[in-house]
């Protein structure tokens, strides 16, 4: 038996499965707060030492864990894009679930890569870029096609080329046709208008409280210091994926943006990784898309190494509006097709198929004490 940090006791895991600490409380993960960073650092130390918990360069099979823009702007009710998925409520089941798993398998993890969706208010999916002949802006949700380009029903601000492209108005026009052609010839969604959200220094870009705390404690308990990927801020390009923009290049071959390719070695330079976030239809979807299509230009066998946890994410769901349940299964049907694998965050990594052990033999989630 060993002693908790409330002076409760518990049994020492055999497994590697962890207790969940007594600072999580399951019910505030769907709000916003302050993560009292000086009182968990030091909770987290004893936390280590009460469990065996060792550093992570220690790790003989290196696990990362992937979280997708576990932000206040797709996590919290009430946000710019709430993601409720199917139960209303999506998002914050799901990071209920993702900071359980954190916690009963911080021995396990050996580093943790959240991705930041960051905004400024100029750019190429925000209301402010766009006007009818009215001069009116789009409502969020408007879909933008070539046809509506090219007829003029949706145009260029005028205004904020001078913010975007020194005042190069016939620039940022023919930018915006060629980089929705290119959307429509390679098959993805169309331009979209989103509501302004994950703006870069605003409530919203932050992760959410419970997660981040749970990021925190595994930095402090493992000596593993997180590393957060920023995504977005071109104004002239999405990036659903953190890996990859939607479109690479301008009308005349010039790039706009590139490939993240340090963080594709990284990712498959892992034994194992794990995949969560949101949403299970966009921004994950795409990751994940992206990073099959590096895997199997190399090596597809490659992809028996990625774990989607998909009861830690869900799909974009706005009843009577939108609902993208269908294609973010058919997403995921893909990808297990490739090779990579569905895992519930319930069940023992032990228990999931093809999971490295140990070049010594031991379980995955045993460690010397």
């Amino acid at each position: 038996m060993i002693t908790t940090l409330q002076g409760l006791t518990a049994d020492a895991p055999s497994t590697g499965i962890l207790p969940l600490p007594p600072h999580f409380q399951v019910e505030r993960v769907g709000e916003v707060w302050r993560v009292p960073y000086s009182q968990r650092a030091a909770e987290a130390e004893i936390w280590a030492k009460q469990h065996g918990i060792p550093a992570a360069a220690a790790d003989r099979v290196r696990v990362g864990l992937l979280l997708i823009d576990v932000q206040n702007t797709f996590c919290i009710p009430g946000f710019e894009l709430f993601v409720a998925g199917g139960s209303g409520l999506g998002a914050v089941e799901d990071n209920q679930r993702l900071c359980q798993f954190i916690y009963r398998n911080l021995a396990q993890i050996t580093q943790i890569i959240p991705t930041l969706d960051t905004h400024t208010a100029m750019q190429i999916f925000h209301p402010i870029f766009w006007m009818d002949a009215q001069g009116s802006h789009p409502e969020p949700a408007t879909s933008i096609s070539v046809a509506d380009i090219r007829s003029g029903r949706w145009q260029v601000n005028p205004a904020v080329a001078a913010s975007l492209v020194q005042g190069d108005l016939p620039t940022l026009q023919a930018h915006v046709l060629h980089y929705a052609e290119q959307l429509e010839q390679g098959g993805k969604y169309p331009l979209i208008v989103w509501p302004y959200h994950s703006m870069l220094g605003g409530i919203g870009h932050a992760l959410v409280p419970a997660v981040e705390e749970a990021i925190f404690f595994h930095s402090i308990a493992r000596f593993s210091q997180a590393s957060l990927e920023l995504k977005g801020a071109n104004p002239l390009t999405e990036n659903y994926s953190v890996l990859s923009p939607e479109v690479l290049t301008g009308p005349t071959g010039d790039p706009i943006d590139e490939k993240n390719n340090p963080l594709i070695r990284y990712l498959l330079g892992f034994d194992a990784l794990i995949v969560a976030g949101q949403a299970k239809s966009h921004c994950l979807a795409w990751t994940v898309s992206d990073l099959l299509q590096e895997i199997q230009a190399q090596d597809p066998k490659l992809a028996r190494k990625i774990y989607l946890l998909e009861d830690c994410t869900s799909a974009v769901v706005i009843p009577g509006v939108v609902d993208f349940s269908e294609q973010a299964e058919a997403a995921f049907a893909r990808f297990a097709a490739a090779g990579m694998h569905r895992v519930r965050s319930t069940d023992s990594m032990w228990d999931w198929p093809d999971f490295p052990r140990d070049p010594e033999g031991a379980s995955p989630t045993q460690h010397p004490v």
